[in-house]
């Protein structure tokens, strides 16, 4: 039997060890988003800070910052949920070893939500100015709720079967929102609210939503899951917390409540209202925007309620280990999802969405004497064609070759040998003026950039640069050239002072320069960057300057480039412009007060003595 609510996550995570109670008050304007980063980063235990500053609700967090918690939390049903993924890659799976199926149809009743009369989340009414105010980062717009559940169900087809339940983050003050009446809703593009909302604008209607707040821990999981649109993520929450979801239906809303939740917010869309600021999973801030607003209706509590919460900020954070659990889950899934591929890899240290790296299978003309990528691009378009994939920026695709063990999670070795068999001159493929990532700032507007599909095929092109091989002369204004790994260099730049969708003739002119430069073939991916030593430091460094600081149309350049029919090449290398621009999102920083004021909390005889 699964975790039903909040009370009963804490009582496990208490009996294991897994969780540590914080007496002295603290403050949820930083301070406390604080102190989860730093225990994460650490390894440390779940986090129940029971004295809030001027709040009367505890806080939870950390509950999912390790790999053994996550399996701790969901150890009844783990096998359950792996069990019917297999059944979708395999349904012959199920006479071949009949014995591991006995638990499927009871799994299967779990998926069905169960409607009761009476719940916990009905006993008190409160206001928004009542719940917590937890504030992640110095420049954020407001307090936000950061693990909250967003339910709706689409206007065309009301029900649980067309219902969508998303982690859409929730600004709960701030701005021009009207204290207790309104908070704002900031979804980004590619999720489904936003199909039940364009159908709710069609009919002429105002979109119901509930946002739920605690309840029971697979329904926060449920809510991220990457599933295929026209799946209710409700129902996976059922079979993964191994108990029907609980609902309670109340005549003053027209969506059911969340019986088990710990607090729930109603209301519906009606219009829209600046923003943010918040600091995002990419590691800057997105900044102020119009996003739609939500007109509270009602908001509700259950009895000793407790507020779970987590923050974002650059990777690795929390949430990275939720990417890694549904990879796990989900990573059989993949070739029954995009034919060919054998392997995907959303790269975390780049921000997930800025940099995806693939296998595919190249079988297109086998009897050709000559391989060139064929069948992977069309496994490439796949990939940026649907689910949350289609956000990529950068996907780097090669072909698996015979006997070859490629590895998508071991970077170093990806980029060698896909380094090695890159041709600059064909395997360079742009999509540009298209739909990018909400939080993405390098594009030429919001919402709007370009992609960049690389593809290569066995064998190798070239040898690659060593450390020793890399001493080129550079021109003025750039200065430090850093060897990274074999075939990439980083350069030092001048600062970028040009406005958004403009190439810079300080870039051509060094392209122009590195093309006479002996060697430089050796080296075909060349990046330049605000602070070398920074950025060359290590792995997460490098993939997190490179690819979230670039937009591909705009920011890279040819050693040799060419256009030919509409079709871009470089004869040499390739220069990637990664320097901070003055239309990009600022990089989070936090408060040195607010840190040396956390810092008495792991002092002896602290709550987080040897902890934080």
């Amino acid at each position: 039997m699964g975790i039903k609510n909040t009370r009963e996550l804490v009582h496990l995570l208490e009996s294991k060890g897994e969780l540590v109670r914080v007496k002295e008050e603290v403050d949820a304007q930083l301070e406390i988003a604080a102190i989860q980063r730093r225990v994460f980063q650490r390894q440390g235990p779940a986090l129940l800070f029971e004295r809030v500053k001027n709040c009367a609700y505890p806080l939870l967090g950390n509950i999912f910052g390790s790999k053994k918690r996550l399996k701790l939390i969901f150890a009844d049903t783990l096998a359950q949920v792996e069990s019917l993924f297999k059944l979708k890659i395999d349904p012959l799976e199920i006479f071949k070893k009949p014995h591991y199926w006995w638990t499927l149809p009871r799994a299967l009743k779990n998926t069905w939500p169960k409607m009761v009369k009476k719940g916990p989340i009905l006993k008190h009414k409160i206001r928004i100015s009542a719940l917590p105010r937890l504030k992640s980062w110095p420049r954020d717009g407001g307090a936000y709720i950061t693990l909250p559940q967003v339910y709706t169900e689409s206007p065309f087809k009301p029900g649980l079967k067309n219902s969508n339940l998303g982690m859409y983050r929730v600004q709960l003050d701030g701005n021009e929102y009207l204290l207790d009446q309104e908070v704002g809703l900031h979804y980004q593009i590619h999720r489904g609210i936003g199909v039940h909302h364009q159908q709710a604008l069609h009919l002429g209607q105002k979109l119901p939503v509930n946002i739920f707040v605690g309840g029971p821990p697979a329904m926060t999981l449920a809510a991220i899951m990457p599933l295929p649109e026209g799946i209710a993520e409700i129902f996976f929450a059922g079979v993964l917390g191994g108990q029907r979801i609980k609902l309670v239906k109340t005549p003053e809303h027209p969506l059911p409540l969340l019986a088990e939740a710990d607090f729930c917010i109603c209301g519906y869309i009606d219009g829209v209202k600046p923003e943010g600021p918040f600091g995002d999973h990419l590691g800057y801030y997105s900044l102020k925007h119009p996003f739609p607003v939500l007109k509270v209706t009602g908001v509700y509590a259950r009895p000793q309620p407790i507020w779970p919460f987590t923050t974002v900020g650059r990777p690795p954070q929390e949430d990275t280990l939720f990417g890694e659990f549904i990879h796990e889950l989900t990573k059989d899934l993949v070739p029954t999802v995009f034919t060919g591929v054998k392997q995907i890899h959303a790269v975390d240290a780049a921000g997930v969405h800025p940099l995806l790296l693939a296998v595919g299978r190249e079988s297109y003309v086998p009897f050709s004497t000559e391989r060139i990528p064929q069948e992977i691009l069309t496994q490439a378009f796949s990939l940026l064609g649907q689910t949350q994939t289609s956000l990529s920026k950068y996907l780097f695709i090669q072909a698996e070759e015979k006997g070859e063990a490629l590895d998508v999670y071991n970077i170093p070795n990806y980029f060698q040998t896909f380094l090695e068999r890159l041709d600059l001159r064909r395997d360079l493929h742009f999509i540009t003026r298209t739909t990018m990532d909400t939080l993405d700032y390098t594009g030429i507007s919001l919402n709007q950039g370009s992609k960049l599909i690389l593809a290569a095929c066995a064998p190798k092109k070239r040898e690659l640069g060593q450390a020793e091989e890399a001493q080129f002369k550079l021109p003025e204004p750039f200065g430090k050239l850093t060897f990274f790994a074999p075939g990439i260099l980083i350069l030092q730049g001048p600062g970028h002072t040009l406005p958004r969708d403009e190439q810079d003739p300080v870039l051509r002119e060094l392209a122009n320069y590195l093309f006479t430069q002996k060697n430089i073939e050796k080296f075909p991916l060349l990046v330049v960057v605000n602070d070398a030593l920074f950025t060359a430091k290590n792995w997460e460094n490098f993939l997190w300057v490179t690819f979230t600081r670039s937009d591909p149309a705009t920011d890279i350049y040819g050693v040799g480039e060419f256009t030919h029919c509409k079709h871009f090449g470089a004869q040499k290398a390739i220069i990637i412009d990664s320097r901070l621009k003055g239309y990009h999102a600022p990089p989070l920083e936090e408060d040195p007060a607010v840190l040396k004021r956390i810092q008495k909390l792991g002092e002896k005889g602290k709550s987080l003595y040897k902890i934080l």
